[in-house]
């Protein structure tokens, strides 16, 4: 496989030789593409989580989840308050009551508190001196331990870049198809050869 970054023109299945697989969600080669994102994203996730695991672990947070330290980051997004509706959005989540979960539990720990909007009507949130502490220690060792060697990538930055682009577009139309497929009943997927 050529290992070299040219932005515009990325690797197809056809560039690399035929689609070679097992899967039964690939029977075409932008089949095989579509499962070979999808297998690298669930193999992505998984090592992502290890890594933030072991990042709390490091700061002795061991009864903070990951998703718990998401959404620590996310009410320290620009520094400014946010209600819950806000967080679950910005992480394209439906489960609110999950988020308030976290918030609840996250103010056990002094990480966020309470805070007013302008209005004084609605109950945002925002971080602590102490939850920014955190925020500021994982960075830290976010820097040392991954962007450091994301950097000794060729042309790291654009390959971010244009897989957060390409990540980003995907989740929309992952998001429509699942939107579509609510209005269908079961659909007849024999074969009619």
């Amino acid at each position: 496989m050529n290992t070299k970054w040219i932005p515009g023109q990325e690797p197809t299945i056809a560039s690399e030789g035929a689609a070679v697989t097992g899967w039964h969600l690939a029977h075409t080669s932008l089949e095989a593409a579509a499962t070979e994102l999808e297998w690298a994203l669930l193999r992505w996730h998984e090592a992502f989580d290890r890594y933030n695991r072991q990042a709390l672990n490091m700061l002795g947070l061991t009864t903070v989840s990951i998703q718990e330290m998401t959404v620590l980051h996310i009410v320290g997004l620009h520094d400014r308050a946010k209600p819950a509706s806000m967080i679950a959005n910005l992480l394209n989540r439906d489960d609110v009551q999950n988020i308030q979960y976290s918030l609840r539990k996250l103010m056990g720990l002094d990480l966020v508190r309470k805070a007013r909007d302008g209005a004084g009507k609605n109950t945002n949130v925002e971080v602590t001196e102490k939850g920014r502490q955190v925020c500021d220690e994982v960075a830290n060792i976010r820097r040392q331990l991954l962007i450091r060697q994301i950097g000794e990538l060729e042309n790291g930055e654009a390959r971010l870049l244009f897989s957060a682009r390409t990540v980003s577009m995907l989740i929309g139309l992952y998001d429509e198809a699942g939107r579509a497929s609510t209005g269908y009943m079961a659909l007849d997927t024999s074969s009619d050869e």
